[in-house]
């Protein structure tokens, strides 16, 4: 199975900005065991603003342009470093992708990311790809890595998408305000209705709250990918994910459900 994992600012990093040890290396960890069960493995990877603001001590995460573009130069090598080092532990080699809205939107330069992922997954490479923060600005940014692995996702026809976020899934309510909202498990079609369920942004690091991941599961599901969103804090849950367990909130591929 191809699977397309992003993983968001609010797992990779503590709210100083410096990493999340435990959580990265358990991440790591389980994405090289699914790699050896045979599956293609694909991170799309935020964080690199943030741990660029704790390497450079920043009072918390810039909200000008040129510093939040300095610190993303910073972060971004620290990062890569840091996926280099943890996952050559299991002997498995990552290669870094960097990429902008224009990227994406043009149709040659489209194709031409499309065969590079090709080649890279046949050479058994993991590719971690990020937004460019360091060149991207408003009028070139994709925005948020949510709807970046989702165009990721539709880009490699990926057979799984899955967000790890700080937050469980998507509920009936907020559950950080009532403490009666459910998690929904399934969610077939993304209707008016659930869009009405997202709230704003979650975490003071990140750039993505719960709208953004349902755009995301429009664009996925349309192309006959499912997704998942769960908590990022328990990574051995991808195991369970990637067999088809219910684990956060899935969304169904529309393709899928024709097919019975």
């Amino acid at each position: 199975m191809r699977i397309v994992v992003k993983v968001g600012t609010s797992t990779l990093a503590h709210a100083t900005g410096r990493l999340n040890i435990r959580h990265v290396e358990e991440l790591v960890k389980v994405l090289s065991d699914l790699k050896n069960a045979g599956h293609q493995i694909i991170l799309v990877s935020s964080g690199a603003i943030g741990m660029g603001v704790g390497k450079l001590n920043l009072p918390g995460k810039p909200s000008d342009m040129p510093t939040k573009q300095a610190a993303a130069a910073v972060g971004q090598c620290e990062l890569m470093y840091t996926y280099d080092k943890l996952f050559l532990q299991y002997s498995h080699t990552v290669a870094q992708v960097l990429l902008t809205g224009e990227d994406v939107d043009h149709p040659e330069r489209r194709e031409n990311f499309e065969n590079t992922m090709e080649r890279l997954l046949e050479l058994g490479a993991l590719p971690i790809i990020n937004e460019n923060d360091t060149i991207a600005t408003a009028e070139i940014k994709v925005g948020d890595n949510d709807t970046l692995g989702a165009i990721v996702a539709c880009c490699v026809k990926a057979d799984l998408l899955v967000l790890l976020s700080d937050i469980e899934g998507l509920y009936t309510a907020d559950p950080r305000k009532d403490p009666d909202a459910k998690l929904i498990p399934i969610v077939e079609e993304v209707t008016p209705e659930i869009e009405a369920l997202a709230g704003g942004v979650g975490s003071s690091l990140g750039t993505g709250g719960m709208a953004t991941k349902l755009r995301a599961a429009k664009m996925v599901t349309a192309m006959g990918c499912d997704m998942v969103i769960t908590n990022g804090e328990h990574p051995e849950r991808l195991y369970n994910i990637a067999e088809g367990k219910d684990v956060g909130t899935r969304f169904v591929a529309k393709a899928k459900e024709t097919n019975g």
